[in-house]
């Protein structure tokens, strides 16, 4: 069955748009989950987020959020999860660990379509595992969002949880489904969600799995999500990160010879990714000050272990695709 925005509906770019919008779906969520439980896979994302939280507010604790920290996660993004909805909102989450699980899967790993594919299969494991343990579940909530509708021309299967087993036979909670990604933003607002989650930029399924290039070693793990987390601070403290559509450090495996304290020092280089874009079918480069550049450059080959240069990503799309891998 198509799904299709009535043409007669407002867009929601305002708070009390928002908030008429989260009235009427707190309404039509209660009358269709009435007293059954509900389950979620809940990212950290914009969508699962908002999904989450307007959940929440319409059915509380029958709300079973599972939050699965595949190890590729950016720095702080899962403990930011268990800190909004668990330790603010007061949600029914259950976080998974599952770091050592992935990363012993990905050792020696190079090939990337092979990576997305044990990261993508791992975390449907995990998910259902977690969902086997409980009691009860009628529902799975997902985020799905109007253009996820568009592009898969009305038919959507279990986008945001990686492709559920078919054997899991629950009916689906999609109260965003009519809804542009810009107008979810807005509902986050309006329902209380902090600014940084809700406008969280454009974070690929398997992580930083696809950004630690080739084989994943925790030890270049960890200087890529250093790295990328000295990037999102120095954009936020210049105002870039409100006008860049998407920024991220990629981290190769190979390394340079460099100099550090005194000695030669071989490190990995960390490579800066800012693009702009209105569909992600094409992308515009981002012009970064020299003075930002020279900052950040300085941080990062100061203050992580491991990386002693900083290169620019300067190809568009086309040629070049927005991730590496």
């Amino acid at each position: 069955m198509n799904i299709v925005r009535p043409e007669s509906m407002e867009r929601i770019v305002t708070k009390e748009l928002a908030e008429a919008f989260i009235a009427e779906q707190v309404e039509e969520i209660r009358q269709q989950v009435k007293d059954k439980k509900v389950l979620l896979a809940l990212s950290g994302g914009v969508d699962s987020s908002v999904v989450a939280a307007l959940l929440i507010k319409a059915v509380g604790k029958q709300l079973v959020c599972v939050h699965v920290n595949h190890g590729l996660m950016r720095k702080g993004e899962s403990e930011q999860v268990i800190e909004v909805f668990r330790n603010q909102l007061d949600a029914n989450l259950v976080y998974v660990d599952a770091t050592d699980r992935f990363l012993d899967l990905l050792k020696d790993v190079a090939e990337p379509e092979k990576k997305r594919k044990i990261i993508g299969g791992e975390f449907i494991k995990v998910f259902d595992e977690e969902a086997s343990k409980l009691e009860g579940i009628s529902f799975l909530a997902q985020g799905t969002i109007y253009p996820d509708i568009l592009e898969s021309d009305g038919v959507k299967a279990h986008h945001n949880v990686g492709g559920l087993p078919e054997d899991m036979q629950f009916e689906l909670v999609e109260p965003l489904k009519l809804l542009y990604k810009d107008e979810v933003r807005v509902v986050g607002k309006a329902l209380g969600l902090p600014a940084s989650m809700v406008d969280r930029q454009p974070f690929p399924g398997p992580g930083l799995g696809v950004r630690c290039l080739g084989a994943i070693t925790r030890d270049r793990l960890n200087a890529l999500r250093e790295a990328d987390a000295i990037l999102r601070e120095e954009f936020d403290i210049c105002g870039l990160s409100a006008t860049v559509w998407q920024y991220f450090i990629a981290v190769p495996d190979f390394k340079s010879v460099g100099v550090r304290n005194d000695k030669r020092y071989e490190g990995w280089p960390a490579i800066i990714r800012a693009v702009n874009t209105t569909d992600a079918m094409t992308a515009t480069i981002e012009e970064i000050p020299y003075d930002v550049l020279h900052k950040i450059t300085n941080r990062i080959t100061s203050e992580v272990e491991g990386i002693n240069r900083v290169l620019l990503d300067l190809t568009p799309k086309p040629v070049g695709t927005i991730e590496w891998e």
